[in-house]
């Protein structure tokens, strides 16, 4: 299998030069052994190491993709140290796609354990313009060149957050208004009775991009991208295939886990994937897309992808 490796390396890299980036939703998968990763590659004394594996499996990653989501930045504030360090195991011309710190995009923190005092508590840095800039942005600025996108990833608000989706709307305008220009902005919103041209307008006034995103209680990508005014920026075209609609993730993960191959096919957000792309590469040039999918879509994401890029060339399924 990991002979297939070098095939896909190839197709990615083609699409790359023509400014349309496939990856994956985070990396560090022992499942992808035999396709993605070699694991002997990590035997440290006879053994298996975790530790060296976690540590050092981007760089064996960068040989096939050209692009990942890093999830780890949604979790904590992310130092200049761990930036430098994923960008020394990358090649000029990869591009990460980081996913900004909750701490700026949670309104209410949720009950969960490792939110401590805070969960249930409101969250007084909701959208906090020099947080954001000081914490995040100035630590990002020793990588600039391959930070390919920064995701805005808000989580569905529930009663009591917004009393109406015109207010978010507000608000969000009145953020996006103070952050500094030249970053590639986007923005994942999963209320979707508030994907409206109101939204749309705000994003696009701003050169912000609107994800299509997969998620459990989101419209399709193939909807999502009928929307009118849905493409915000005519520059940036991104979607990140999560999760199918009604499928909420932890029934994903004891579906799929260990992600060692594909056992849901989803048709149909392959076709909105290809669709983007072409999109993309009839723009000649014009518009970067940029996509991502994740192990819970289908089981796994390097198959998922691969079957994208068969679809797109016009390959019999395999």
């Amino acid at each position: 299998m990991l002979a297939d490796r070098e095939q896909l390396a190839i197709r990615l890299r083609r699409l790359a030069a023509q400014g349309v980036f496939l990856g994956t939703s985070s990396w560090k998968y022992p499942g992808w052994f035999g396709t993605i990763y070699d694991r002997e590659r990590y035997v440290w004394r006879k053994r298996f190491s975790k530790a060296r594996f976690e540590r050092d499996c981007l760089a064996e990653f960068a040989l096939t993709f050209p692009s990942v989501s890093v999830d780890a930045t949604y979790y904590k504030f992310p130092e200049r140290k761990y930036l430098e360090e994923l960008g020394a195991q990358v090649p000029d011309g990869f591009q990460f796609g980081f996913k900004i710190t909750s701490d700026i995009t949670l309104k209410r923190f949720p009950q969960l354990p490792r939110f401590g005092h805070r969960a249930g508590a409101g969250n007084p840095h909701f959208l906090d313009a020099s947080l954001f800039t000081d914490a995040f942005l100035t630590p990002c600025e020793s990588l600039r060149a391959k930070v390919g996108l920064l995701t805005f990833e808000f989580a569905h608000f529930g009663l009591g957050e917004f009393e109406r989706g015109a207010q978010f709307v507000e608000a969000l305008d009145a953020f996006l208004a103070k952050l500094p220009r030249g970053w590639p902005y986007a923005v994942e919103l999963r209320n979707r009775l508030w994907l409206r041209p109101e939204y749309f307008a705000v994003l696009a006034r701003h050169g912000v991009t609107h994800i299509y995103n997969a998620w459990e209680d989101t419209f399709p990508v193939p909807e999502q991208v009928t929307l009118p005014g849905s493409e915000t920026n005519p520059a940036l075209l991104v979607a990140r295939f999560l999760l199918r609609e009604g499928r909420s993730y932890e029934q994903a993960v004891k579906q799929f886990s260990p992600y060692t191959e594909i056992k849901d096919p989803n048709p149909e957000g392959r076709a909105a994937a290809v669709a983007l792309i072409k999109r993309g590469l009839n723009s000649q040039g014009r518009t970067k897309v940029m996509l991502f999918v994740g192990n819970r879509f289908e089981g796994h994401s390097p198959g998922t992808i691969r079957t994208i890029l068969d679809e797109l060339e016009g390959r019999p399924p395999a």
